[in-house]
């Protein structure tokens, strides 16, 4: 009989001891699932500050000064502010402001007590460059991007053509709200949490388009110089060169002078390579 009840003591003993794995286990993790959803909401900030990110640094050079000129700090901090911080439904608009009340914040982004994680829309900060100022030219940092112009020469091609080489560089951050006191037994929980003092910032750097121009004007005279097309010194006599062209032509046209698409380029004028749209195709 012994032997029987020592059989069936085991499987109690082996019972009692996964229950007690279980409530040691319990303790550690219960605390981590209790804590997913707030480190949801911090990676969730932290995606739409690394959008911000994206979108002042491509604002800021499709409006560079080859164009319609920087936007300012202030108004970039505008518009991703109520663009990427505020209530998910925002639409649109120029010049639209957030406003640090609870119909401009975004309901997911609040901690257990309701309080908005990010306290005030000014928290929201856009900054360029390295140095983080707070000026959009400063955003530009240096890089090799100008190499494949600059061939072996006397001169740089791409310093003569007024190519800016360089990584532009657009940082956003964020400073987050710390966590409130919090009563009941889950206050025990995210204690931790409550004064880390959390801020997140992304940087978004990009290689600008050395050929960007704000129009056809502007990209003829990056190489309308004499170093770059040697032929621009033939401009100023034109009448010279088109009888020349003709007489150099004029067998190859049947003995005659060569007129309309058979003529060659206008030797020492740019426009002859201008795209043209046809009327038809710009309404």
């Amino acid at each position: 009989m012994m032997p029987r009840q020592q059989r069936s003591a085991s499987p109690r003993r082996m019972r009692g001891q996964a229950l007690a794995e279980f409530v040691v286990i319990a303790l550690a993790l219960v605390p981590l699932v209790l804590l997913m959803p707030m480190i949801g909401k911090y990676q969730s900030i932290t995606h739409a500050t690394e959008m911000a990110g994206r979108y002042a640094a491509f604002q800021t050079m499709a409006n560079n000064e080859s164009a319609n000129g920087y936007k300012t700090k202030a108004q970039l901090e505008q518009e991703v502010r109520r663009r990427f911080f505020s209530n998910t439904d925002t639409p649109i608009k120029t010049g639209d402001e957030a406003g640090d009340f609870k119909a401009n914040q975004n309901l997911f982004w609040v901690d257990p007590q309701g309080a908005s994680l990010i306290s005030r829309f000014s928290d929201v900060a856009v900054s360029f460059g390295s140095t983080r100022s707070s000026n959009p030219a400063d955003g530009i940092g240096g890089a090799d991007d100008g190499k494949p112009f600059n061939v072996p020469l006397p001169f740089k091609m791409a310093d003569e053509m007024g190519l800016k080489s360089g990584v532009y560089t657009a940082n956003v951050s964020v400073v987050l709200a710390n966590l409130q006191e919090l009563a009941g037994s889950y206050a025990s929980t995210y204690q931790t949490f409550s004064n880390i003092n959390l801020s997140i910032t992304r940087h978004t750097s990009l290689a600008p388009d050395g050929w960007t121009a704000g129009g056809p004007a502007h990209a003829d005279s990056r190489v309308d110089k004499v170093l770059l097309f040697p032929a621009k010194p033939l401009r100023s006599i034109a009448p010279v060169v088109d009888a020349a062209v003709n007489v150099v032509e004029m067998p190859a046209c049947g003995g005659i002078p060569c007129s309309g698409h058979d003529k060659a380029p206008k030797i020492g004028e740019l426009s002859f390579w201008d795209d043209e749209v046809p009327a038809d195709r710009l309404k």
